[in-house]
């Protein structure tokens, strides 16, 4: 069963790949590169801090912890504790792989945290805007599937690795907004009530 989703897996990258042209190479690789978005991220913080005024510090406190976790659990014990060599470094078809500007990533693969990061942070932001911004929601998920896609265009990993990544960082995405209701519900309340008791 393995070897089958194996092979489906190398087949699909390949596929994907194999699209290459310089345009798609130049784009892909430039989407891929973390530092592109810090413009992105700044806009999402502004608008986050534009909506929710009161709330800003938490949220984004809640954000930046998420995506230590989702980025150390992909990055670090996934990667590390699977050990599935990436399709650029991977013996049986390495050979067949494009590489874009000579780019592959280290040895291991499984899970992509580039997946797994911006799926945290667009399952988290959809449920913190619940049927607001649908506009922004469609956008923050075509970007991910964007940056999710280039690691797979890249030969940096199988889609099998995305594809798992960004369940990953769905999963946490969503135990985030959870824990973050709940700190909302119960620690406010409870800071309110020592705050009365420590001004008496």
């Amino acid at each position: 069963m393995l070897e089958k989703l194996n092979a489906v897996d190398a087949s699909l990258l390949l596929f994907f790949n194999h699209l290459n042209n310089p345009v798609f190479d130049f784009l892909m690789y430039w989407v891929s590169n973390k530092f592109i978005w810090i413009p992105w991220y700044a806009f999402l913080a502004f608008f986050i801090y534009k909506k929710y005024p009161h709330r800003y510090w938490s949220i984004f406190f809640f954000i930046a912890f998420m995506i230590l976790l989702s980025d150390q659990l992909s990055s670090t014990i996934l990667k590390n504790s699977v050990m599935r060599l990436r399709p650029c470094h991977d013996p049986l078809i390495a050979s067949d792989v494009h590489l874009v500007y000579g780019y592959c990533g280290g040895m291991y693969g499984f899970v992509s945290s580039h997946a797994s990061n911006a799926f945290a942070l667009v399952t988290f932001l959809t449920f913190l805007f619940k049927r607001k911004f649908l506009n922004l929601q469609w956008i923050l998920l075509s970007w991910a599937i964007l940056v999710s896609f280039s690691r797979i265009y890249l030969g940096a990993h199988f889609p099998g690795d995305v594809i798992c990544g960004a369940t990953v960082g769905a999963l946490i995405g969503v135990a985030a907004e959870k824990t973050f209701r709940y700190y909302e519900s119960h620690l406010n309340h409870s800071t309110v009530k020592s705050s009365h008791h420590s001004h008496h």
